[in-house]
């Protein structure tokens, strides 16, 4: 048995791969007739891509730059902190921080937990993603409920056509972190999100009491991180701060990454508000002049389900969905119902301790 060698060198940390070879007289995989196919399949392969990253101008030195920049943060995260989170929510940004704190701290055991705070109105394929990329990735969860914040009496529902749980979510998420006594909760927030995000540091200090003061924040100058804190503070972080939605979904295509199939376009049932298309669910009311009908549709953003736009499209695989965004003139959170209550709803809640 004759054993090759080769380096790859996708990602900083290098990887050894082994093929073997059982073929006699052997003196390399090369000569072996299924690993020469193999081989040859794989530079069409790479032909294909190549050609079609030209074709959709994704600049590899730029996407490479972002991945160093949110790596180094996550490791100063676990250099300066000790109890940590990640926020997951199953949706691309934070599935995207877990496939780079994987790169991060190969081979090692990401050392974050990741934590969802469940609505009790989210999509049934995000949960379903959720529990199978943290068996995948052998990560602990924990999850908490908005719904026990509820039955405590913690926060009172909404009620009427509008309601949501969307803004109860920082009560289950602030009861959890004095719980667990957590000193910073890792989240995919990016500046090119929303005006209320573009104000935020990397480290995002939080009071006593889990708010944000977008005016006293600290500097961070020649990227040097101060996380230190008073006993019952904790930070707030955002490795891909810098990263546009472009700059995700170019990524997930150079990187392989698999997502919910709510990302893609699929058959469902919704309707229109306020000029919002909405995924209906049984618990969600109508106005008398709504009417559900099914289409072919996709997520741009996922969320709770009450609040989740979806958008109207026929792109069903990454390379559609990238030239579909660079063509966009609306918004990633543009279909964000419940950043539509107020000109400041997102800083808003971003100051009473939202994600």
């Amino acid at each position: 048995m004759v054993v090759g060698k080769r380096r790859c060198k996708r990602v900083r940390v290098s990887y050894l791969v082994e093929t073997q070879c059982f073929a006699s007289p052997c003196t390399g995989t090369e000569h072996h007739p299924s690993l020469k196919l193999r081989m040859a399949m794989q530079g069409n392969n790479n032909y294909r891509k190549q050609r079609m990253k030209n074709t959709l101008n994704i600049n590899d030195e730029h996407l490479r730059e972002l991945e160093n920049e949110a790596i180094f943060v996550m490791r100063e995260v676990a250099a300066q902190f000790e109890n940590k989170v990640l926020l997951f929510s199953g949706g691309k940004d934070s599935i995207v921080l877990v496939y780079l704190a994987r790169k991060a701290f190969w081979p090692a055991k990401i050392p974050f937990t990741l934590m969802h705070i469940d609505t009790g109105h989210n999509f049934e394929e995000t949960l379903k993603f959720r529990d199978d990329l943290a068996k995948e990735f052998g990560a602990d969860l924990i999850v908490r409920y908005v719904q026990d914040s509820i039955d405590k009496g913690r926060v009172t529902e909404e009620q009427g056509i509008n309601a949501s749980r969307n803004k109860a979510q920082s009560v289950t998420l602030l009861d959890a972190v004095d719980e667990l006594r957590i000193d910073v909760a890792i989240g995919g927030g990016r500046r090119d999100e929303e005006k209320a995000r573009a104000k935020e540091r990397f480290f995002s200090h939080r009071n006593e009491f889990g708010q944000w003061d977008p005016k006293n924040q600290r500097p961070e100058l020649w990227n040097i991180f101060n996380g230190r804190k008073h006993m019952g503070e904790h930070f707030r972080v955002f490795p891909i701060s810098n990263w546009t939605e472009l700059d995700v979904w170019q990524y997930i295509l150079n990187e392989n990454i698999k997502l919910p199939e709510l990302y893609y376009t699929h058959r469902r049932k919704i309707f229109s508000r306020n000029g919002t298309y909405l995924a209906w669910a049984p618990f969600m009311q109508l106005k008398p002049n709504e009417e559900v009908f099914e289409t072919d549709v996709r997520c741009r953003t996922i969320g709770d389900i009450t609040c989740t736009g979806v958008t109207l499209s026929k792109a069903d695989n990454l390379e559609d969905i990238i030239a579909e965004i660079a063509a966009t003139r609306v918004t990633e959170r543009g279909g964000r119902y419940d950043d539509k209550r107020s000109e400041a709803a997102m800083e808003d809640r971003k100051k009473e301790g939202y994600f």
